[in-house]
């Protein structure tokens, strides 16, 4: 009896049993196999032609591209060397790699003067892309389009440093009157900025340009990749601000200025963007006095710059409609005003969701900028389709010239569709 007590004691293990590993379909490459290519039948089916199908384009594309010829003067001499094989001929990239960036006029040994405006241009946006940077480099970004402009176009010092002082007046009037109304503080302010720029242009003397430090490089010079970037960024840059305008005016009480927002935005949405290229390039200049001579890069910067607007106002009008009213009455309770509600409530909440549809407006505007080829603007698809292809050595190059235009875009507006993506994750505080 005593024998059986003793052997129906339990056993109390002292030490810990080590961990058998994970099975081998639970760990690893092939866990994630298992759980995103071959989770199911369909999975499975979709996966297989989906390998079969880069199988066939890598076995048409991979010879072509490894093939390739770098160091040939035409296409003449490219396929005689290539004599019937399969190869690209990306000897149009290395001669005419010049023409692509900074077209086909801007002066050789000005080359510097746009390179160093793009090296100040990442500096600039910096503190405004990722806002954990010191507040003291916004200093850099105010100042950078004025330095960018005398940069790339050269010329007198006068140009730039009237333009900066009419913005530093618009800003004093929009503090001032902007507070209490911000549709007649921003307006208000663009105005000022505008007549202070023309007067001051008419005032500076003919021949200043000659005597200059940097020497001046038209408009009409500028081409290629470079165009594409100046474009893009100064249009994006102009663009968002006047669409948050353009939404709040369109929710005003006001009905003047409600009305205008409303007939302006429809009106722009309801216009292709090429047909107002040709307007810029061809009835703008009427708009201004008679002696007055607009520049043509500046009337598609006007022109481009209206179009996205009217599609950043519509993308932030939904932010602000999805915004439960609560935000608006809560912001009463505070006491706070119209500018004060919006500047620390309504607009960073609104702005939040509206990050994906101004980054898709943003990601098409610098796509669309290719359009300014139609009215004589050679950018890179402009110098592509003319000088290039024009030019005997070369006519009949197409892949390669259009490949590496793509790549370029691809490469920015991948960019900027990743930096959207950490911003919202970065912004998103619901957890």
């Amino acid at each position: 009896m005593a024998d059986q007590d003793n052997n129906s004691i339990a056993f109390v293990a002292t030490e810990v049993i080590p961990e058998s590993p994970p099975p081998a379909r639970e760990t690893g490459v092939v866990k994630w196999l298992r759980e995103n290519l071959f989770s199911s039948v369909t999975n499975t089916i979709l996966t297989v032609l989906a390998l079969a199908l880069i199988y066939l384009v890598l076995k048409s594309t991979m010879p072509w591209i490894l093939n390739g010829l770098w160091t040939t003067s035409s296409l003449a001499e490219c396929r005689e060397i290539l004599d019937g094989t399969t190869g690209a001929c990306f000897s149009v990239l290395t001669e005419r790699w010049n023409q692509l960036i900074y077209g086909f006029k801007y002066p050789v040994e000005e080359y510097w003067r746009p390179n160093l405006a793009f090296l100040l241009m990442l500096v600039a946006i910096a503190p405004v892309l990722f806002f954990d940077l010191p507040r003291k480099l916004l200093i850099v970004t105010a100042l950078f389009p004025f330095v960018a402009f005398w940069l790339i176009w050269g010329g007198t010092i006068l140009a730039p440093l009237i333009a900066l002082i009419g913005f530093i007046v618009a800003g004093a009037f929009f503090q001032k009157f902007g507070r209490n109304n911000f549709a007649l503080g921003f307006f208000g302010a663009i105005v000022i900025a505008l007549a202070i720029w023309s007067i001051g242009g008419s005032m500076i003397p003919e021949g200043a340009s000659e005597n200059a430090l940097l020497p001046a490089v038209p408009s009409r010079d500028l081409g290629g990749f470079m165009l594409n970037m100046m474009l893009g960024l100064t249009c994006v840059s102009l663009s968002v601000p006047l669409g948050i305008a353009l939404a709040l005016g369109r929710q005003s009480n006001m009905p003047l200025i409600k009305g205008i927002c409303v007939v302006f935005i429809e009106f722009v949405r309801g216009v292709p963007l090429i047909t107002l290229l040709f307007v810029a390039s061809v009835m703008l200049s009427y708009f201004f006095p008679p002696d007055a001579t607009v520049d043509l890069f500046l009337r598609v910067v006007i022109m481009i710059t209206l179009f996205s607007a009217a599609y950043i106002a519509e993308v932030v009008r939904g932010g602000l409609a999805a915004l439960p009213k609560g935000q608006y009455e809560a912001a009463d309770s505070l006491g706070l005003d119209y500018p004060q509600a919006m500047r620390l409530i309504i607009l960073p909440q609104a702005l939040k969701i509206s990050i994906p549809g101004i980054v898709n407006v943003a990601v098409g505007l610098f796509k669309d900028t290719t359009l300014v080829s139609v009215i004589s603007m050679f950018d890179l698809v402009g110098m592509i389709r003319g000088p290039i292809l024009a030019s005997t050595e070369w006519n009949g190059v197409y892949w390669e010239l259009f490949g590496f235009a793509a790549a370029l875009f691809f490469v920015v507006c991948y960019g900027i569709s990743q930096y959207s993506q950490w911003l919202e994750r970065k912004l998103h505080k619901g957890h």
